[in-house]
């Protein structure tokens, strides 16, 4: 009920999204420094699911996860930042009730899909340097394929309920977000009613999922370092430890910025930090995983090598 006593009703039919307002012609530098961030995310994980589909060598159950965490990072990025450089370009800066609740619910469900992700390649991790011998045996492709699925499908299962209640919830104006994206956050205070169910669920639902999977990660890393600092040779350790320093930097970066925000919908973030700490996890953290990956990995480095030359001989004919 609002404060007249009524029921309030929906009579938002956009969103105006305000982006990073500013001069027309920072605008137009902002449009040209994301379009290039964004050109080279995608090149850059493009060529690392390229490199794991062409190369033989890659088949292996660690090298299959990540090319599809590449796949799944592109995804990722594409949710937010076409419409953010097309919003830098425009005047109006609207996003339809439904192109924005689209929005929200691919962003999220593609996010959770990588929280999901990131605790399978770590899990892989575990079994490949602390159980070496029945890695085979356990690792099978039924198994890396019904996890390659779960980690695709969990994120657009969970994340309907959240989009959903947010969804119901009354808009009657204002309907301009403080953002670049449909942001639950945001969304949930233009509502003329509070509903205090829904951010809790809301709140809970990021709780769980988070440190949930960000434990199962630390867990994970506990026992191979256990087991790492157990081994004999140092030569054994440094190339064990070389296959987690990738992942474990991905992790930081994933889960550190995510957890500043979302845990915790209730604290009142200004604006501008709700932005910049977004715009880290969604669009910075995506263009750096393919080097954090490929400059650390001697194999992804030869395999990306031949992507790239095969690319020139191609151009070349």
């Amino acid at each position: 009920m609002n404060a007249s006593g009524r029921e309030p009703t929906n009579s938002v039919s956009h969103f105006i999204l305000l982006g990073f307002p500013s001069s027309p012609e920072m605008q137009f530098l902002f449009f040209g420094l994301f379009s290039v961030t964004y050109t080279l995310t995608l090149m850059g994980n493009a060529a690392i699911a390229c490199a794991v589909r062409w190369d033989r060598r890659l088949h292996t159950p660690m090298y299959i996860l990540l090319g599809n965490f590449s796949f799944l990072e592109m995804c990722y990025v594409s949710t937010t930042v076409p419409n953010m450089l097309a919003n830098f370009l425009s005047t109006s800066k609207s996003i339809s009730f439904v192109g924005c609740f689209t929005q929200f619910y691919f962003f999220f469900s593609f996010g959770c899909d990588e929280g999901f992700y990131l605790c399978i390649m770590a899990f892989d991790r575990y079994l490949a340097i602390c159980r070496p011998l029945h890695y085979p045996r356990i690792m099978t492709k039924e198994l890396y394929t019904g996890l390659v699925i779960f980690g695709w499908s969990c994120g657009f299962i969970l994340f309907l309920t959240p989009v959903v209640l947010i969804s119901q919830l009354p808009y009657c104006g204002p309907n301009v977000i403080n953002h670049f994206m449909c942001d639950p956050v945001p969304l949930m205070m233009l509502s003329c009613s509070e509903d205090t169910t829904t951010q809790f669920i809301y709140s809970t639902f990021n709780a769980i999922f988070m440190t949930g999977t960000f434990l199962f990660i630390l867990c994970s890393y506990a026992l191979v370092i256990l087991t790492v600092l157990q081994m004999p040779s140092a030569a054994s350790k440094h190339k064990a430890f070389s296959t987690c320093a990738s992942h474990l930097a991905v992790v930081v970066l994933f889960f550190g910025s995510i957890m500043v925000m979302y845990v915790s919908p209730g604290s009142e973030h200004p604006a501008k930090m709700q932005k910049i700490v977004t715009l880290f996890y969604s669009v910075i953290t995506p263009l750096c995983n393919p080097l954090i990956y490929s400059l650390r990995n001697k194999e992804m480095k030869a395999a990306l090598s031949k992507v790239f030359k095969s690319e020139r001989l191609a151009h070349k004919t």
